[in-house]
């Protein structure tokens, strides 16, 4: 009955920007609990690259391209994913970027372009799946925000008020869709080792000092652990669970504020905080 509570077998996940990193992480556990497994990107390569390693890990996944963050291709893709596999039943919004750039030098449109693909396509690509979930009274919807959704830093404006809308959006959509037996829910990643934090994941690295230091668990997150996460709320143990954000942080929002060592407590809320992907 335990796994039965975790079985995915039946079910279409799409996982958007799902071609490495935290998003193929959750894309190889849902797949590997029996979840017909599509990835989108707007990279040809990355989606045949991502093919291959999916493949590899004995998954089959149905790649697409289209652009989350334009509706009509939205719905193009979606179209094309219900005709040739079926309508999605778990989706999880994980396609981001992010600009590190001071408020005063960032332009306009840069700012725009985060907001657009950080907060707008989860919002368009929830909006064209939604309806098949409310007709069939089930599905689940997975919104990959951040800690950046409850903390700010510097330089990095566009992400965090991108990150912090989602998390209300996640909310919003709960109250929306709830009674219609549709669970939206966020996972909120803390600091990830994937290949984009490799050169800053050395011992004496400021910021590996300060990671390690500042994190309770005393590590840097693995992508699998995310993607337990996102199994969880993808499962049937997560269908009461709903508008909620679930911090994969190893308890550094817990932590916020401090960093302890053997000698000292410092304050140091200055310290640049980031989920990385």
């Amino acid at each position: 009955m335990i796994n039965d509570l975790f079985n995915l077998s039946g079910k279409i996940a799409l996982i958007t920007g799902g071609t490495h990193g935290i998003g193929m992480a959750c894309g190889l556990m849902l797949g590997k609990a029996g979840a017909k497994i599509v990835v989108n990107d707007i990279d040809e390569e990355k989606l045949e690259t991502c093919k291959r390693h999916y493949n590899n890990e004995g998954i089959d996944v149905y790649i697409l391209k289209f652009d989350v963050a334009n509706e009509t291709d939205v719905h193009r893709g979606i179209s094309q994913i219900e005709e040739e596999i079926g309508s999605i039943d778990i989706l999880v919004n994980n396609a981001g970027i992010i600009k590190r750039i001071p408020i005063l030098d960032m332009p306009t449109d840069e700012y725009r372009q985060v907001i657009d693909i950080d907060l707008v396509a989860p919002f368009i690509v929830s909006k064209r799946v939604a309806p098949a979930m409310i007709a069939r009274r089930e599905g689940k919807i997975i919104n990959m925000c951040s800690m950046m959704s409850v903390y700010g830093r510097q330089n990095v404006a566009a992400y965090a008020a991108a990150k912090g809308g989602l998390k209300l959006l996640t909310q919003n959509m709960c109250c929306e869709w709830a009674k219609y037996n549709v669970q939206v829910n966020g996972i909120g990643p803390g600091y990830i080792a994937t290949q984009q934090t490799a050169p800053i994941r050395v011992n004496g690295h400021p910021f590996n000092n300060l990671v390690m230091t500042r994190t309770p668990a005393n590590r840097w997150g693995e992508p699998e652990d995310v993607g337990k996460a996102a199994l969880f709320l993808a499962s049937k143990a997560a269908d009461f669970v709903n508008g909620q954000v679930l911090y994969v942080d190893g308890g550094i929002i817990a932590n916020f504020g401090y960093v302890e060592n053997e000698n000292t407590s410092e304050n140091i809320s200055q310290a640049p905080l980031a989920a990385v992907r």
